[in-house]
């Protein structure tokens, strides 16, 4: 995602100063024009804004943390864009750290996936000041289809945590519901259009259903947008964050269950739309 959104800004004609903790990924980058920084604290440097995506909450606080890190690089006047999808409350601390520095920030996690990265149709979903929003909505604007103020700094997590536990328990739900389909042997392409008829079918079922069709003939979806390690890494921080605010999550749950389970039989690095065809046959004890 970091990737595609920095090749997004380059086509715009921004200056664009990356990192990342495996040097391979910025070393992609710097082909297509960007600068690549020694240190967190150099793109700060090099920066009047500064966006950041990144797995889960330990790499946001390894990222701005330290002397090298992205508040080590003189951060004052600058404005922090943070889309990483993680809880609410690390949102927010990390805000008070930034501001502190004298610094502005934005939580603005993004719906979509690579595809809508690289089209600038993702969803932006932003949580802080009108005026620092503002600020970042020209750049943000380009990066995505719509962007919706949703309240104070780690409203943009909550709701984004909301929207993903959606579409990711979808994919256990629809491997259940081939598992009734699958004794009739209908061919996986006319199977998909008939779902895609159907009020069943969510919009990520229009962008995905070739590719559920390919792993139910047995083939792999390749580039993988989004592997089922990652959904699990996401339903963890959506039940974590319902704990935190006492509301109960068992459908999310039970998904999770059923990712954790692929991850241990070897396919945590296949894509997530993978999973109806894994339940699938195992629903039915193949």
């Amino acid at each position: 995602m970091g990737a595609a959104i920095a090749r997004r800004l380059l086509e715009f004609g921004h200056t664009v100063t990356v990192w990342n903790r495996t040097q391979e990924k910025s070393s992609v980058l710097a082909e297509a024009g960007a600068s690549v920084a020694a240190t967190p604290a150099a793109v700060t440097r090099a920066s009047d804004m500064i966006i950041t995506i990144l797995t889960d909450a330990d790499a946001i606080e390894s990222v701005y943390g330290g002397s090298e890190g992205l508040l080590g690089g003189e951060p004052a006047g600058r404005l922090f864009i943070e889309m990483s999808t993680a809880q609410s409350h690390t949102k927010k601390a990390l805000a008070d750290e930034v501001r502190a520095k004298g610094a502005a920030f934005i939580d603005c996690p993004v719906g979509g996936t690579v595809g809508p990265a690289t089209e600038g149709t993702l969803l932006g979903l932003a949580g802080g000041n009108a005026e620092d929003i503002a600020r970042a909505k020209p750049v943000l604007d380009q990066l995505c289809r719509r962007v919706e103020h949703v309240g104070p700094v780690g409203a943009g997590a909550a709701v984004k945590l909301a929207m993903n536990l959606t579409s990711l328990v979808y994919w256990q739900c629809f491997g259940e519901a081939l598992a009734l389909c699958r004794p009739l042997g209908l061919k996986p392409a006319r199977l998909m259009e008939l779902f895609a008829e159907s009020s069943g079918a969510p919009k990520i079922f229009e962008r995905r259903a070739g590719d559920i069709a390919a792993t139910l003939e047995g083939r792999d979806i390749l580039p993988v947008k989004f592997d089922i390690d990652s959904v699990r890494k996401d339903l963890r921080t959506m039940i974590e964050e319902a704990e935190a605010i006492g509301c109960r999550v068992p459908v999310a749950e039970r998904a999770l269950e059923c990712f954790d389970e692929a991850s241990r039989d070897g396919l945590g690095g296949k894509d997530c739309a993978t999973l109806p065809a894994i339940w699938s046959r195992r629903a039915r004890g193949r």
